[in-house]
């Protein structure tokens, strides 16, 4: 539903995958769909005829879809390989083949970029032998564990092979482009699957490399997909002082947490003098129990100090609350008033277990629907305090009052200059994001959604238990301390602000 108003996002990650497997010798065409019809993607297959055929999977609601395009895939090319990979696929390959009844060859988990190229090396040799292929799962078999890159230097985008580049954005930012300057977080919040997918690990790219990469992007707008930035202020300071260095003008939209905010200030008030435009804070609540719940080490004061320092730098601040299922009238009406108080631009996200969380091991028994499609933060798939009607139309109206301040006429008229630019340019996106909520978020419309019928659950985890254990839910091997590159500082200060066992 984000994706309907706020933003359209490049594929990055697809693009890197599609960057190894040309780097590796391949004929590689990529397709968006995103922004291209399925209509496209099939009459694709049928000119060009590829050997191989691999999907990204980085969103459980794009499961079905997904599932339904590879079987179609199947029955139109019985010959290609066919594979999936991506980040929420990783937790769910047994389910993914399973679903697919045997239309999908194998499914590759953790970094895309390894995976490829280890695959098209394997099948250029002996398709039927895929057992030492790291992260390769197929329904008889798991290969070796997958592998990381061995630096993030050697990584460039293959942004040439993807079409509709003026159709990416985010917010003010149209166009955009993406970029990473590091991956992974050394953090272990329940809700999230960042630090399971990669292990707790944390690598950076040298700022050299990621200011050449940037001097090649054309976009003026630039979404930084770090899940935290400038988690060490070193990094962030050598990067903007490189970017000055070659005189690169962009405006830039990054995410991070409100304690990395104020203990690296002057790295923030230099990417500001850069052209930071937007800063996206993961607040998650605005009560000390709501932050303990989602092990969030920082105390509301910190975070309504970071609020203000923000708010000091002048630039455009989104922070996310999570709604709680538990949620009655009074808490909705609490938290809109807030909304209301502050100048911040809110956005509210419905508490989800997503497999790859500790929430999914905890909570997951608790589960109303098991429709992948319902997996995508704005849908309820706990049982809910309030009757399931109910939910949705405080939870609508919530953010039909959040997107009364912050779009529309009133929006417009702040933007004016703005919005003039970009039609003056051809963009339209941003324009059209302005007036698209009461199109999208409607009470009915979610509703109508758990009305629908399913075709493919998510299959349950064992039962709950009060702690999952860590080490379960990795994806790539945990390495420890070696593991994630920031000075023995930052280290302490990571583990002075997260809730999990230290490993």
């Amino acid at each position: 539903m984000y994706s309907k108003i706020y933003l359209r996002l490049e594929p990055l990650g697809l693009e890197l995958v599609a960057a190894a497997a040309r780097e590796a010798g391949h004929s590689v065409r990529l397709i968006d769909l995103q922004c291209e019809s399925h209509r496209n993607f099939f009459h694709l297959i049928r000119r060009w005829r590829p050997d191989v055929i691999a999907f990204s999977g980085n969103y459980l609601a794009n499961v079905p879809e997904i599932i339904d395009l590879a079987r179609a895939t199947r029955a139109l090319l019985p010959t290609a390989f066919i594979s999936v990979g991506g980040h929420s696929v990783s937790f769910i390959p047994e389910e993914i083949l399973r679903h697919t009844a045997g239309a999908v060859d194998c499914v590759l988990i953790g970094e895309g970029e390894t995976a490829i190229t280890s695959l098209l090396d394997a099948l250029a040799k002996d398709r039927a032998n895929l057992r030492e292929v790291p992260g390769c799962v197929t329904l008889d078999h798991r290969g070796p564990p997958p592998t990381f890159v061995k630096s993030l230097d050697d990584l460039l985008p293959a942004r040439d092979i993807v079409r509709h580049r003026r159709k990416y954005f985010i917010g003010q930012l149209d166009p955009a482009a993406s970029i990473e300057f590091s991956r992974g977080c050394p953090w272990d919040c329940v809700f999230c699957s960042a630090w399971t997918f990669y292990g707790r690990n944390y690598r950076v790219k040298t700022p050299e490399r990621a200011v050449e990469e940037l001097a090649q992007v054309r976009e003026p707008g630039i979404f930084i997909v770090d899940d935290v930035a400038f988690i060490q202020a070193e990094h962030g300071m050598e990067l903007g002082e490189a970017i000055v260095r070659r005189g690169i003008r962009k405006r830039y939209y990054l995410e991070t947490r409100g304690d990395v905010l104020l203990r690296n200030k002057k790295v923030f008030e230099l990417w500001k003098r850069l052209g930071l435009n937007t800063m996206f804070l993961g607040l998650e609540a605005i009560d000390e129990e709501g932050l303990k719940r989602y092990r969030k080490r920082i105390t509301l004061s910190k975070n309504f100090e970071a609020l203000k320092y923000a708010r000091s730098l002048d630039i455009n601040v989104a922070v996310n609350i999570i709604a709680d299922p538990s949620w009655d009238r009074e808490r909705f009406k609490v938290v809109r008033d807030w909304c209301l108080e502050v100048p911040e631009v809110v956005n509210i996200s419905i508490n989800t277990p997503y497999p790859g969380t500790e929430t999914w091991h905890t909570e997951s028994r608790r589960l109303t629907t098991r429709d992948y499609r319902l997996f995508d933060i704005q849908h309820a798939v706990l049982p809910t305090k309030l009757p399931l009607p109910e939910f949705y139309k405080e939870l609508v109206e919530c953010q039909r009052v959040l997107a009364r301040k912050n779009l529309g006429w009133a929006a417009l008229g702040q933007c004016a200059g703005i919005v003039i630019r970009k039609l003056l340019c051809g963009q339209t996106n941003f324009i059209r994001m302005l007036w698209k909520f009461n199109s999208v978020y409607r009470p009915e419309l979610q509703l109508a959604d758990h009305r629908r019928r399913v075709k493919y659950e998510i299959s349950l985890p064992p039962p709950s238990v009060a702690t999952a254990q860590q080490r379960r839910l990795y994806i790539h091997e945990n390495r420890g301390r070696n593991g994630r590159q920031i000075d023995h500082r930052t280290e302490e200060f990571v583990n002075a602000t997260r809730m999990g066992t230290a490993s």
